[in-house]
């Protein structure tokens, strides 16, 4: 477990959703309301994700496992350091290697570059399959960025990460009939 004190925070925020579904998806940190329930996406964004979720077909309780890069919240909610995902990265490891994801999402740059090691920009990674380890990989926007950006016209960011998650739906489906 990485050490808490790292990051300006004692409480965990480990998982929700179902670690046997073999459809995983990667945050960047809890934020105040998951440090205060120890469950990730559980405030605005999570509200957010979970309805973009059953757009797309995934039911969170039963058909996802949701994780982020770190397990404890940042100080003043800002963007973790590189320091801080090296050190929040092995766990995350260890969370993938126990669920045996088919399809992994990965919500947001820091999750992505957590991951991939890419720092690319997400608006030209979002929705394109990416591959670690032998498992696709899907980049999309985080929720909280969608809160920010909140146009709900065609080809706005909302309108594509429904998109890149009815493609994640997609190809999970898939490999998991083989």
């Amino acid at each position: 477990m990485p050490p808490a004190f790292q990051c300006g925070s004692n409480r965990f925020v480990i998982s929700r959703g179902n670690a046997l579904s073999r459809l995983m998806l990667v945050g960047e940190a809890p934020g105040a309301n998951e440090e205060i329930s120890g469950k990730p996406f559980v405030g605005r964004s999570g509200k957010l994700l979970d309805n973009l979720l059953e757009i797309a077909g995934i039911d969170q309780e039963e058909e996802i496992f949701i994780c982020n890069v770190l397990k404890t919240r940042p100080p003043k909610n800002r963007k973790p350091t590189q320091k801080e995902i090296r050190l929040h990265l092995p766990w995350l490891l260890e969370q993938i290697k126990d669920v045996k994801p088919l399809v992994i999402v990965l919500a947001g740059a820091t999750a992505t570059y957590a991951l991939l090691g890419i720092k690319t920009k997400l608006t030209l990674l979002r929705g394109t399959w990416q591959n670690w380890k032998g498992i696709p990989v899907m980049p999309i926007f985080h929720p909280s960025y969608l809160l920010r950006n909140p146009s709900k016209a065609e080809g706005a960011p909302i309108d594509l990460t429904r998109l890149d998650l009815e493609e994640v739906r997609k190809k999970w489906t898939q490999l998991n009939h083989l």
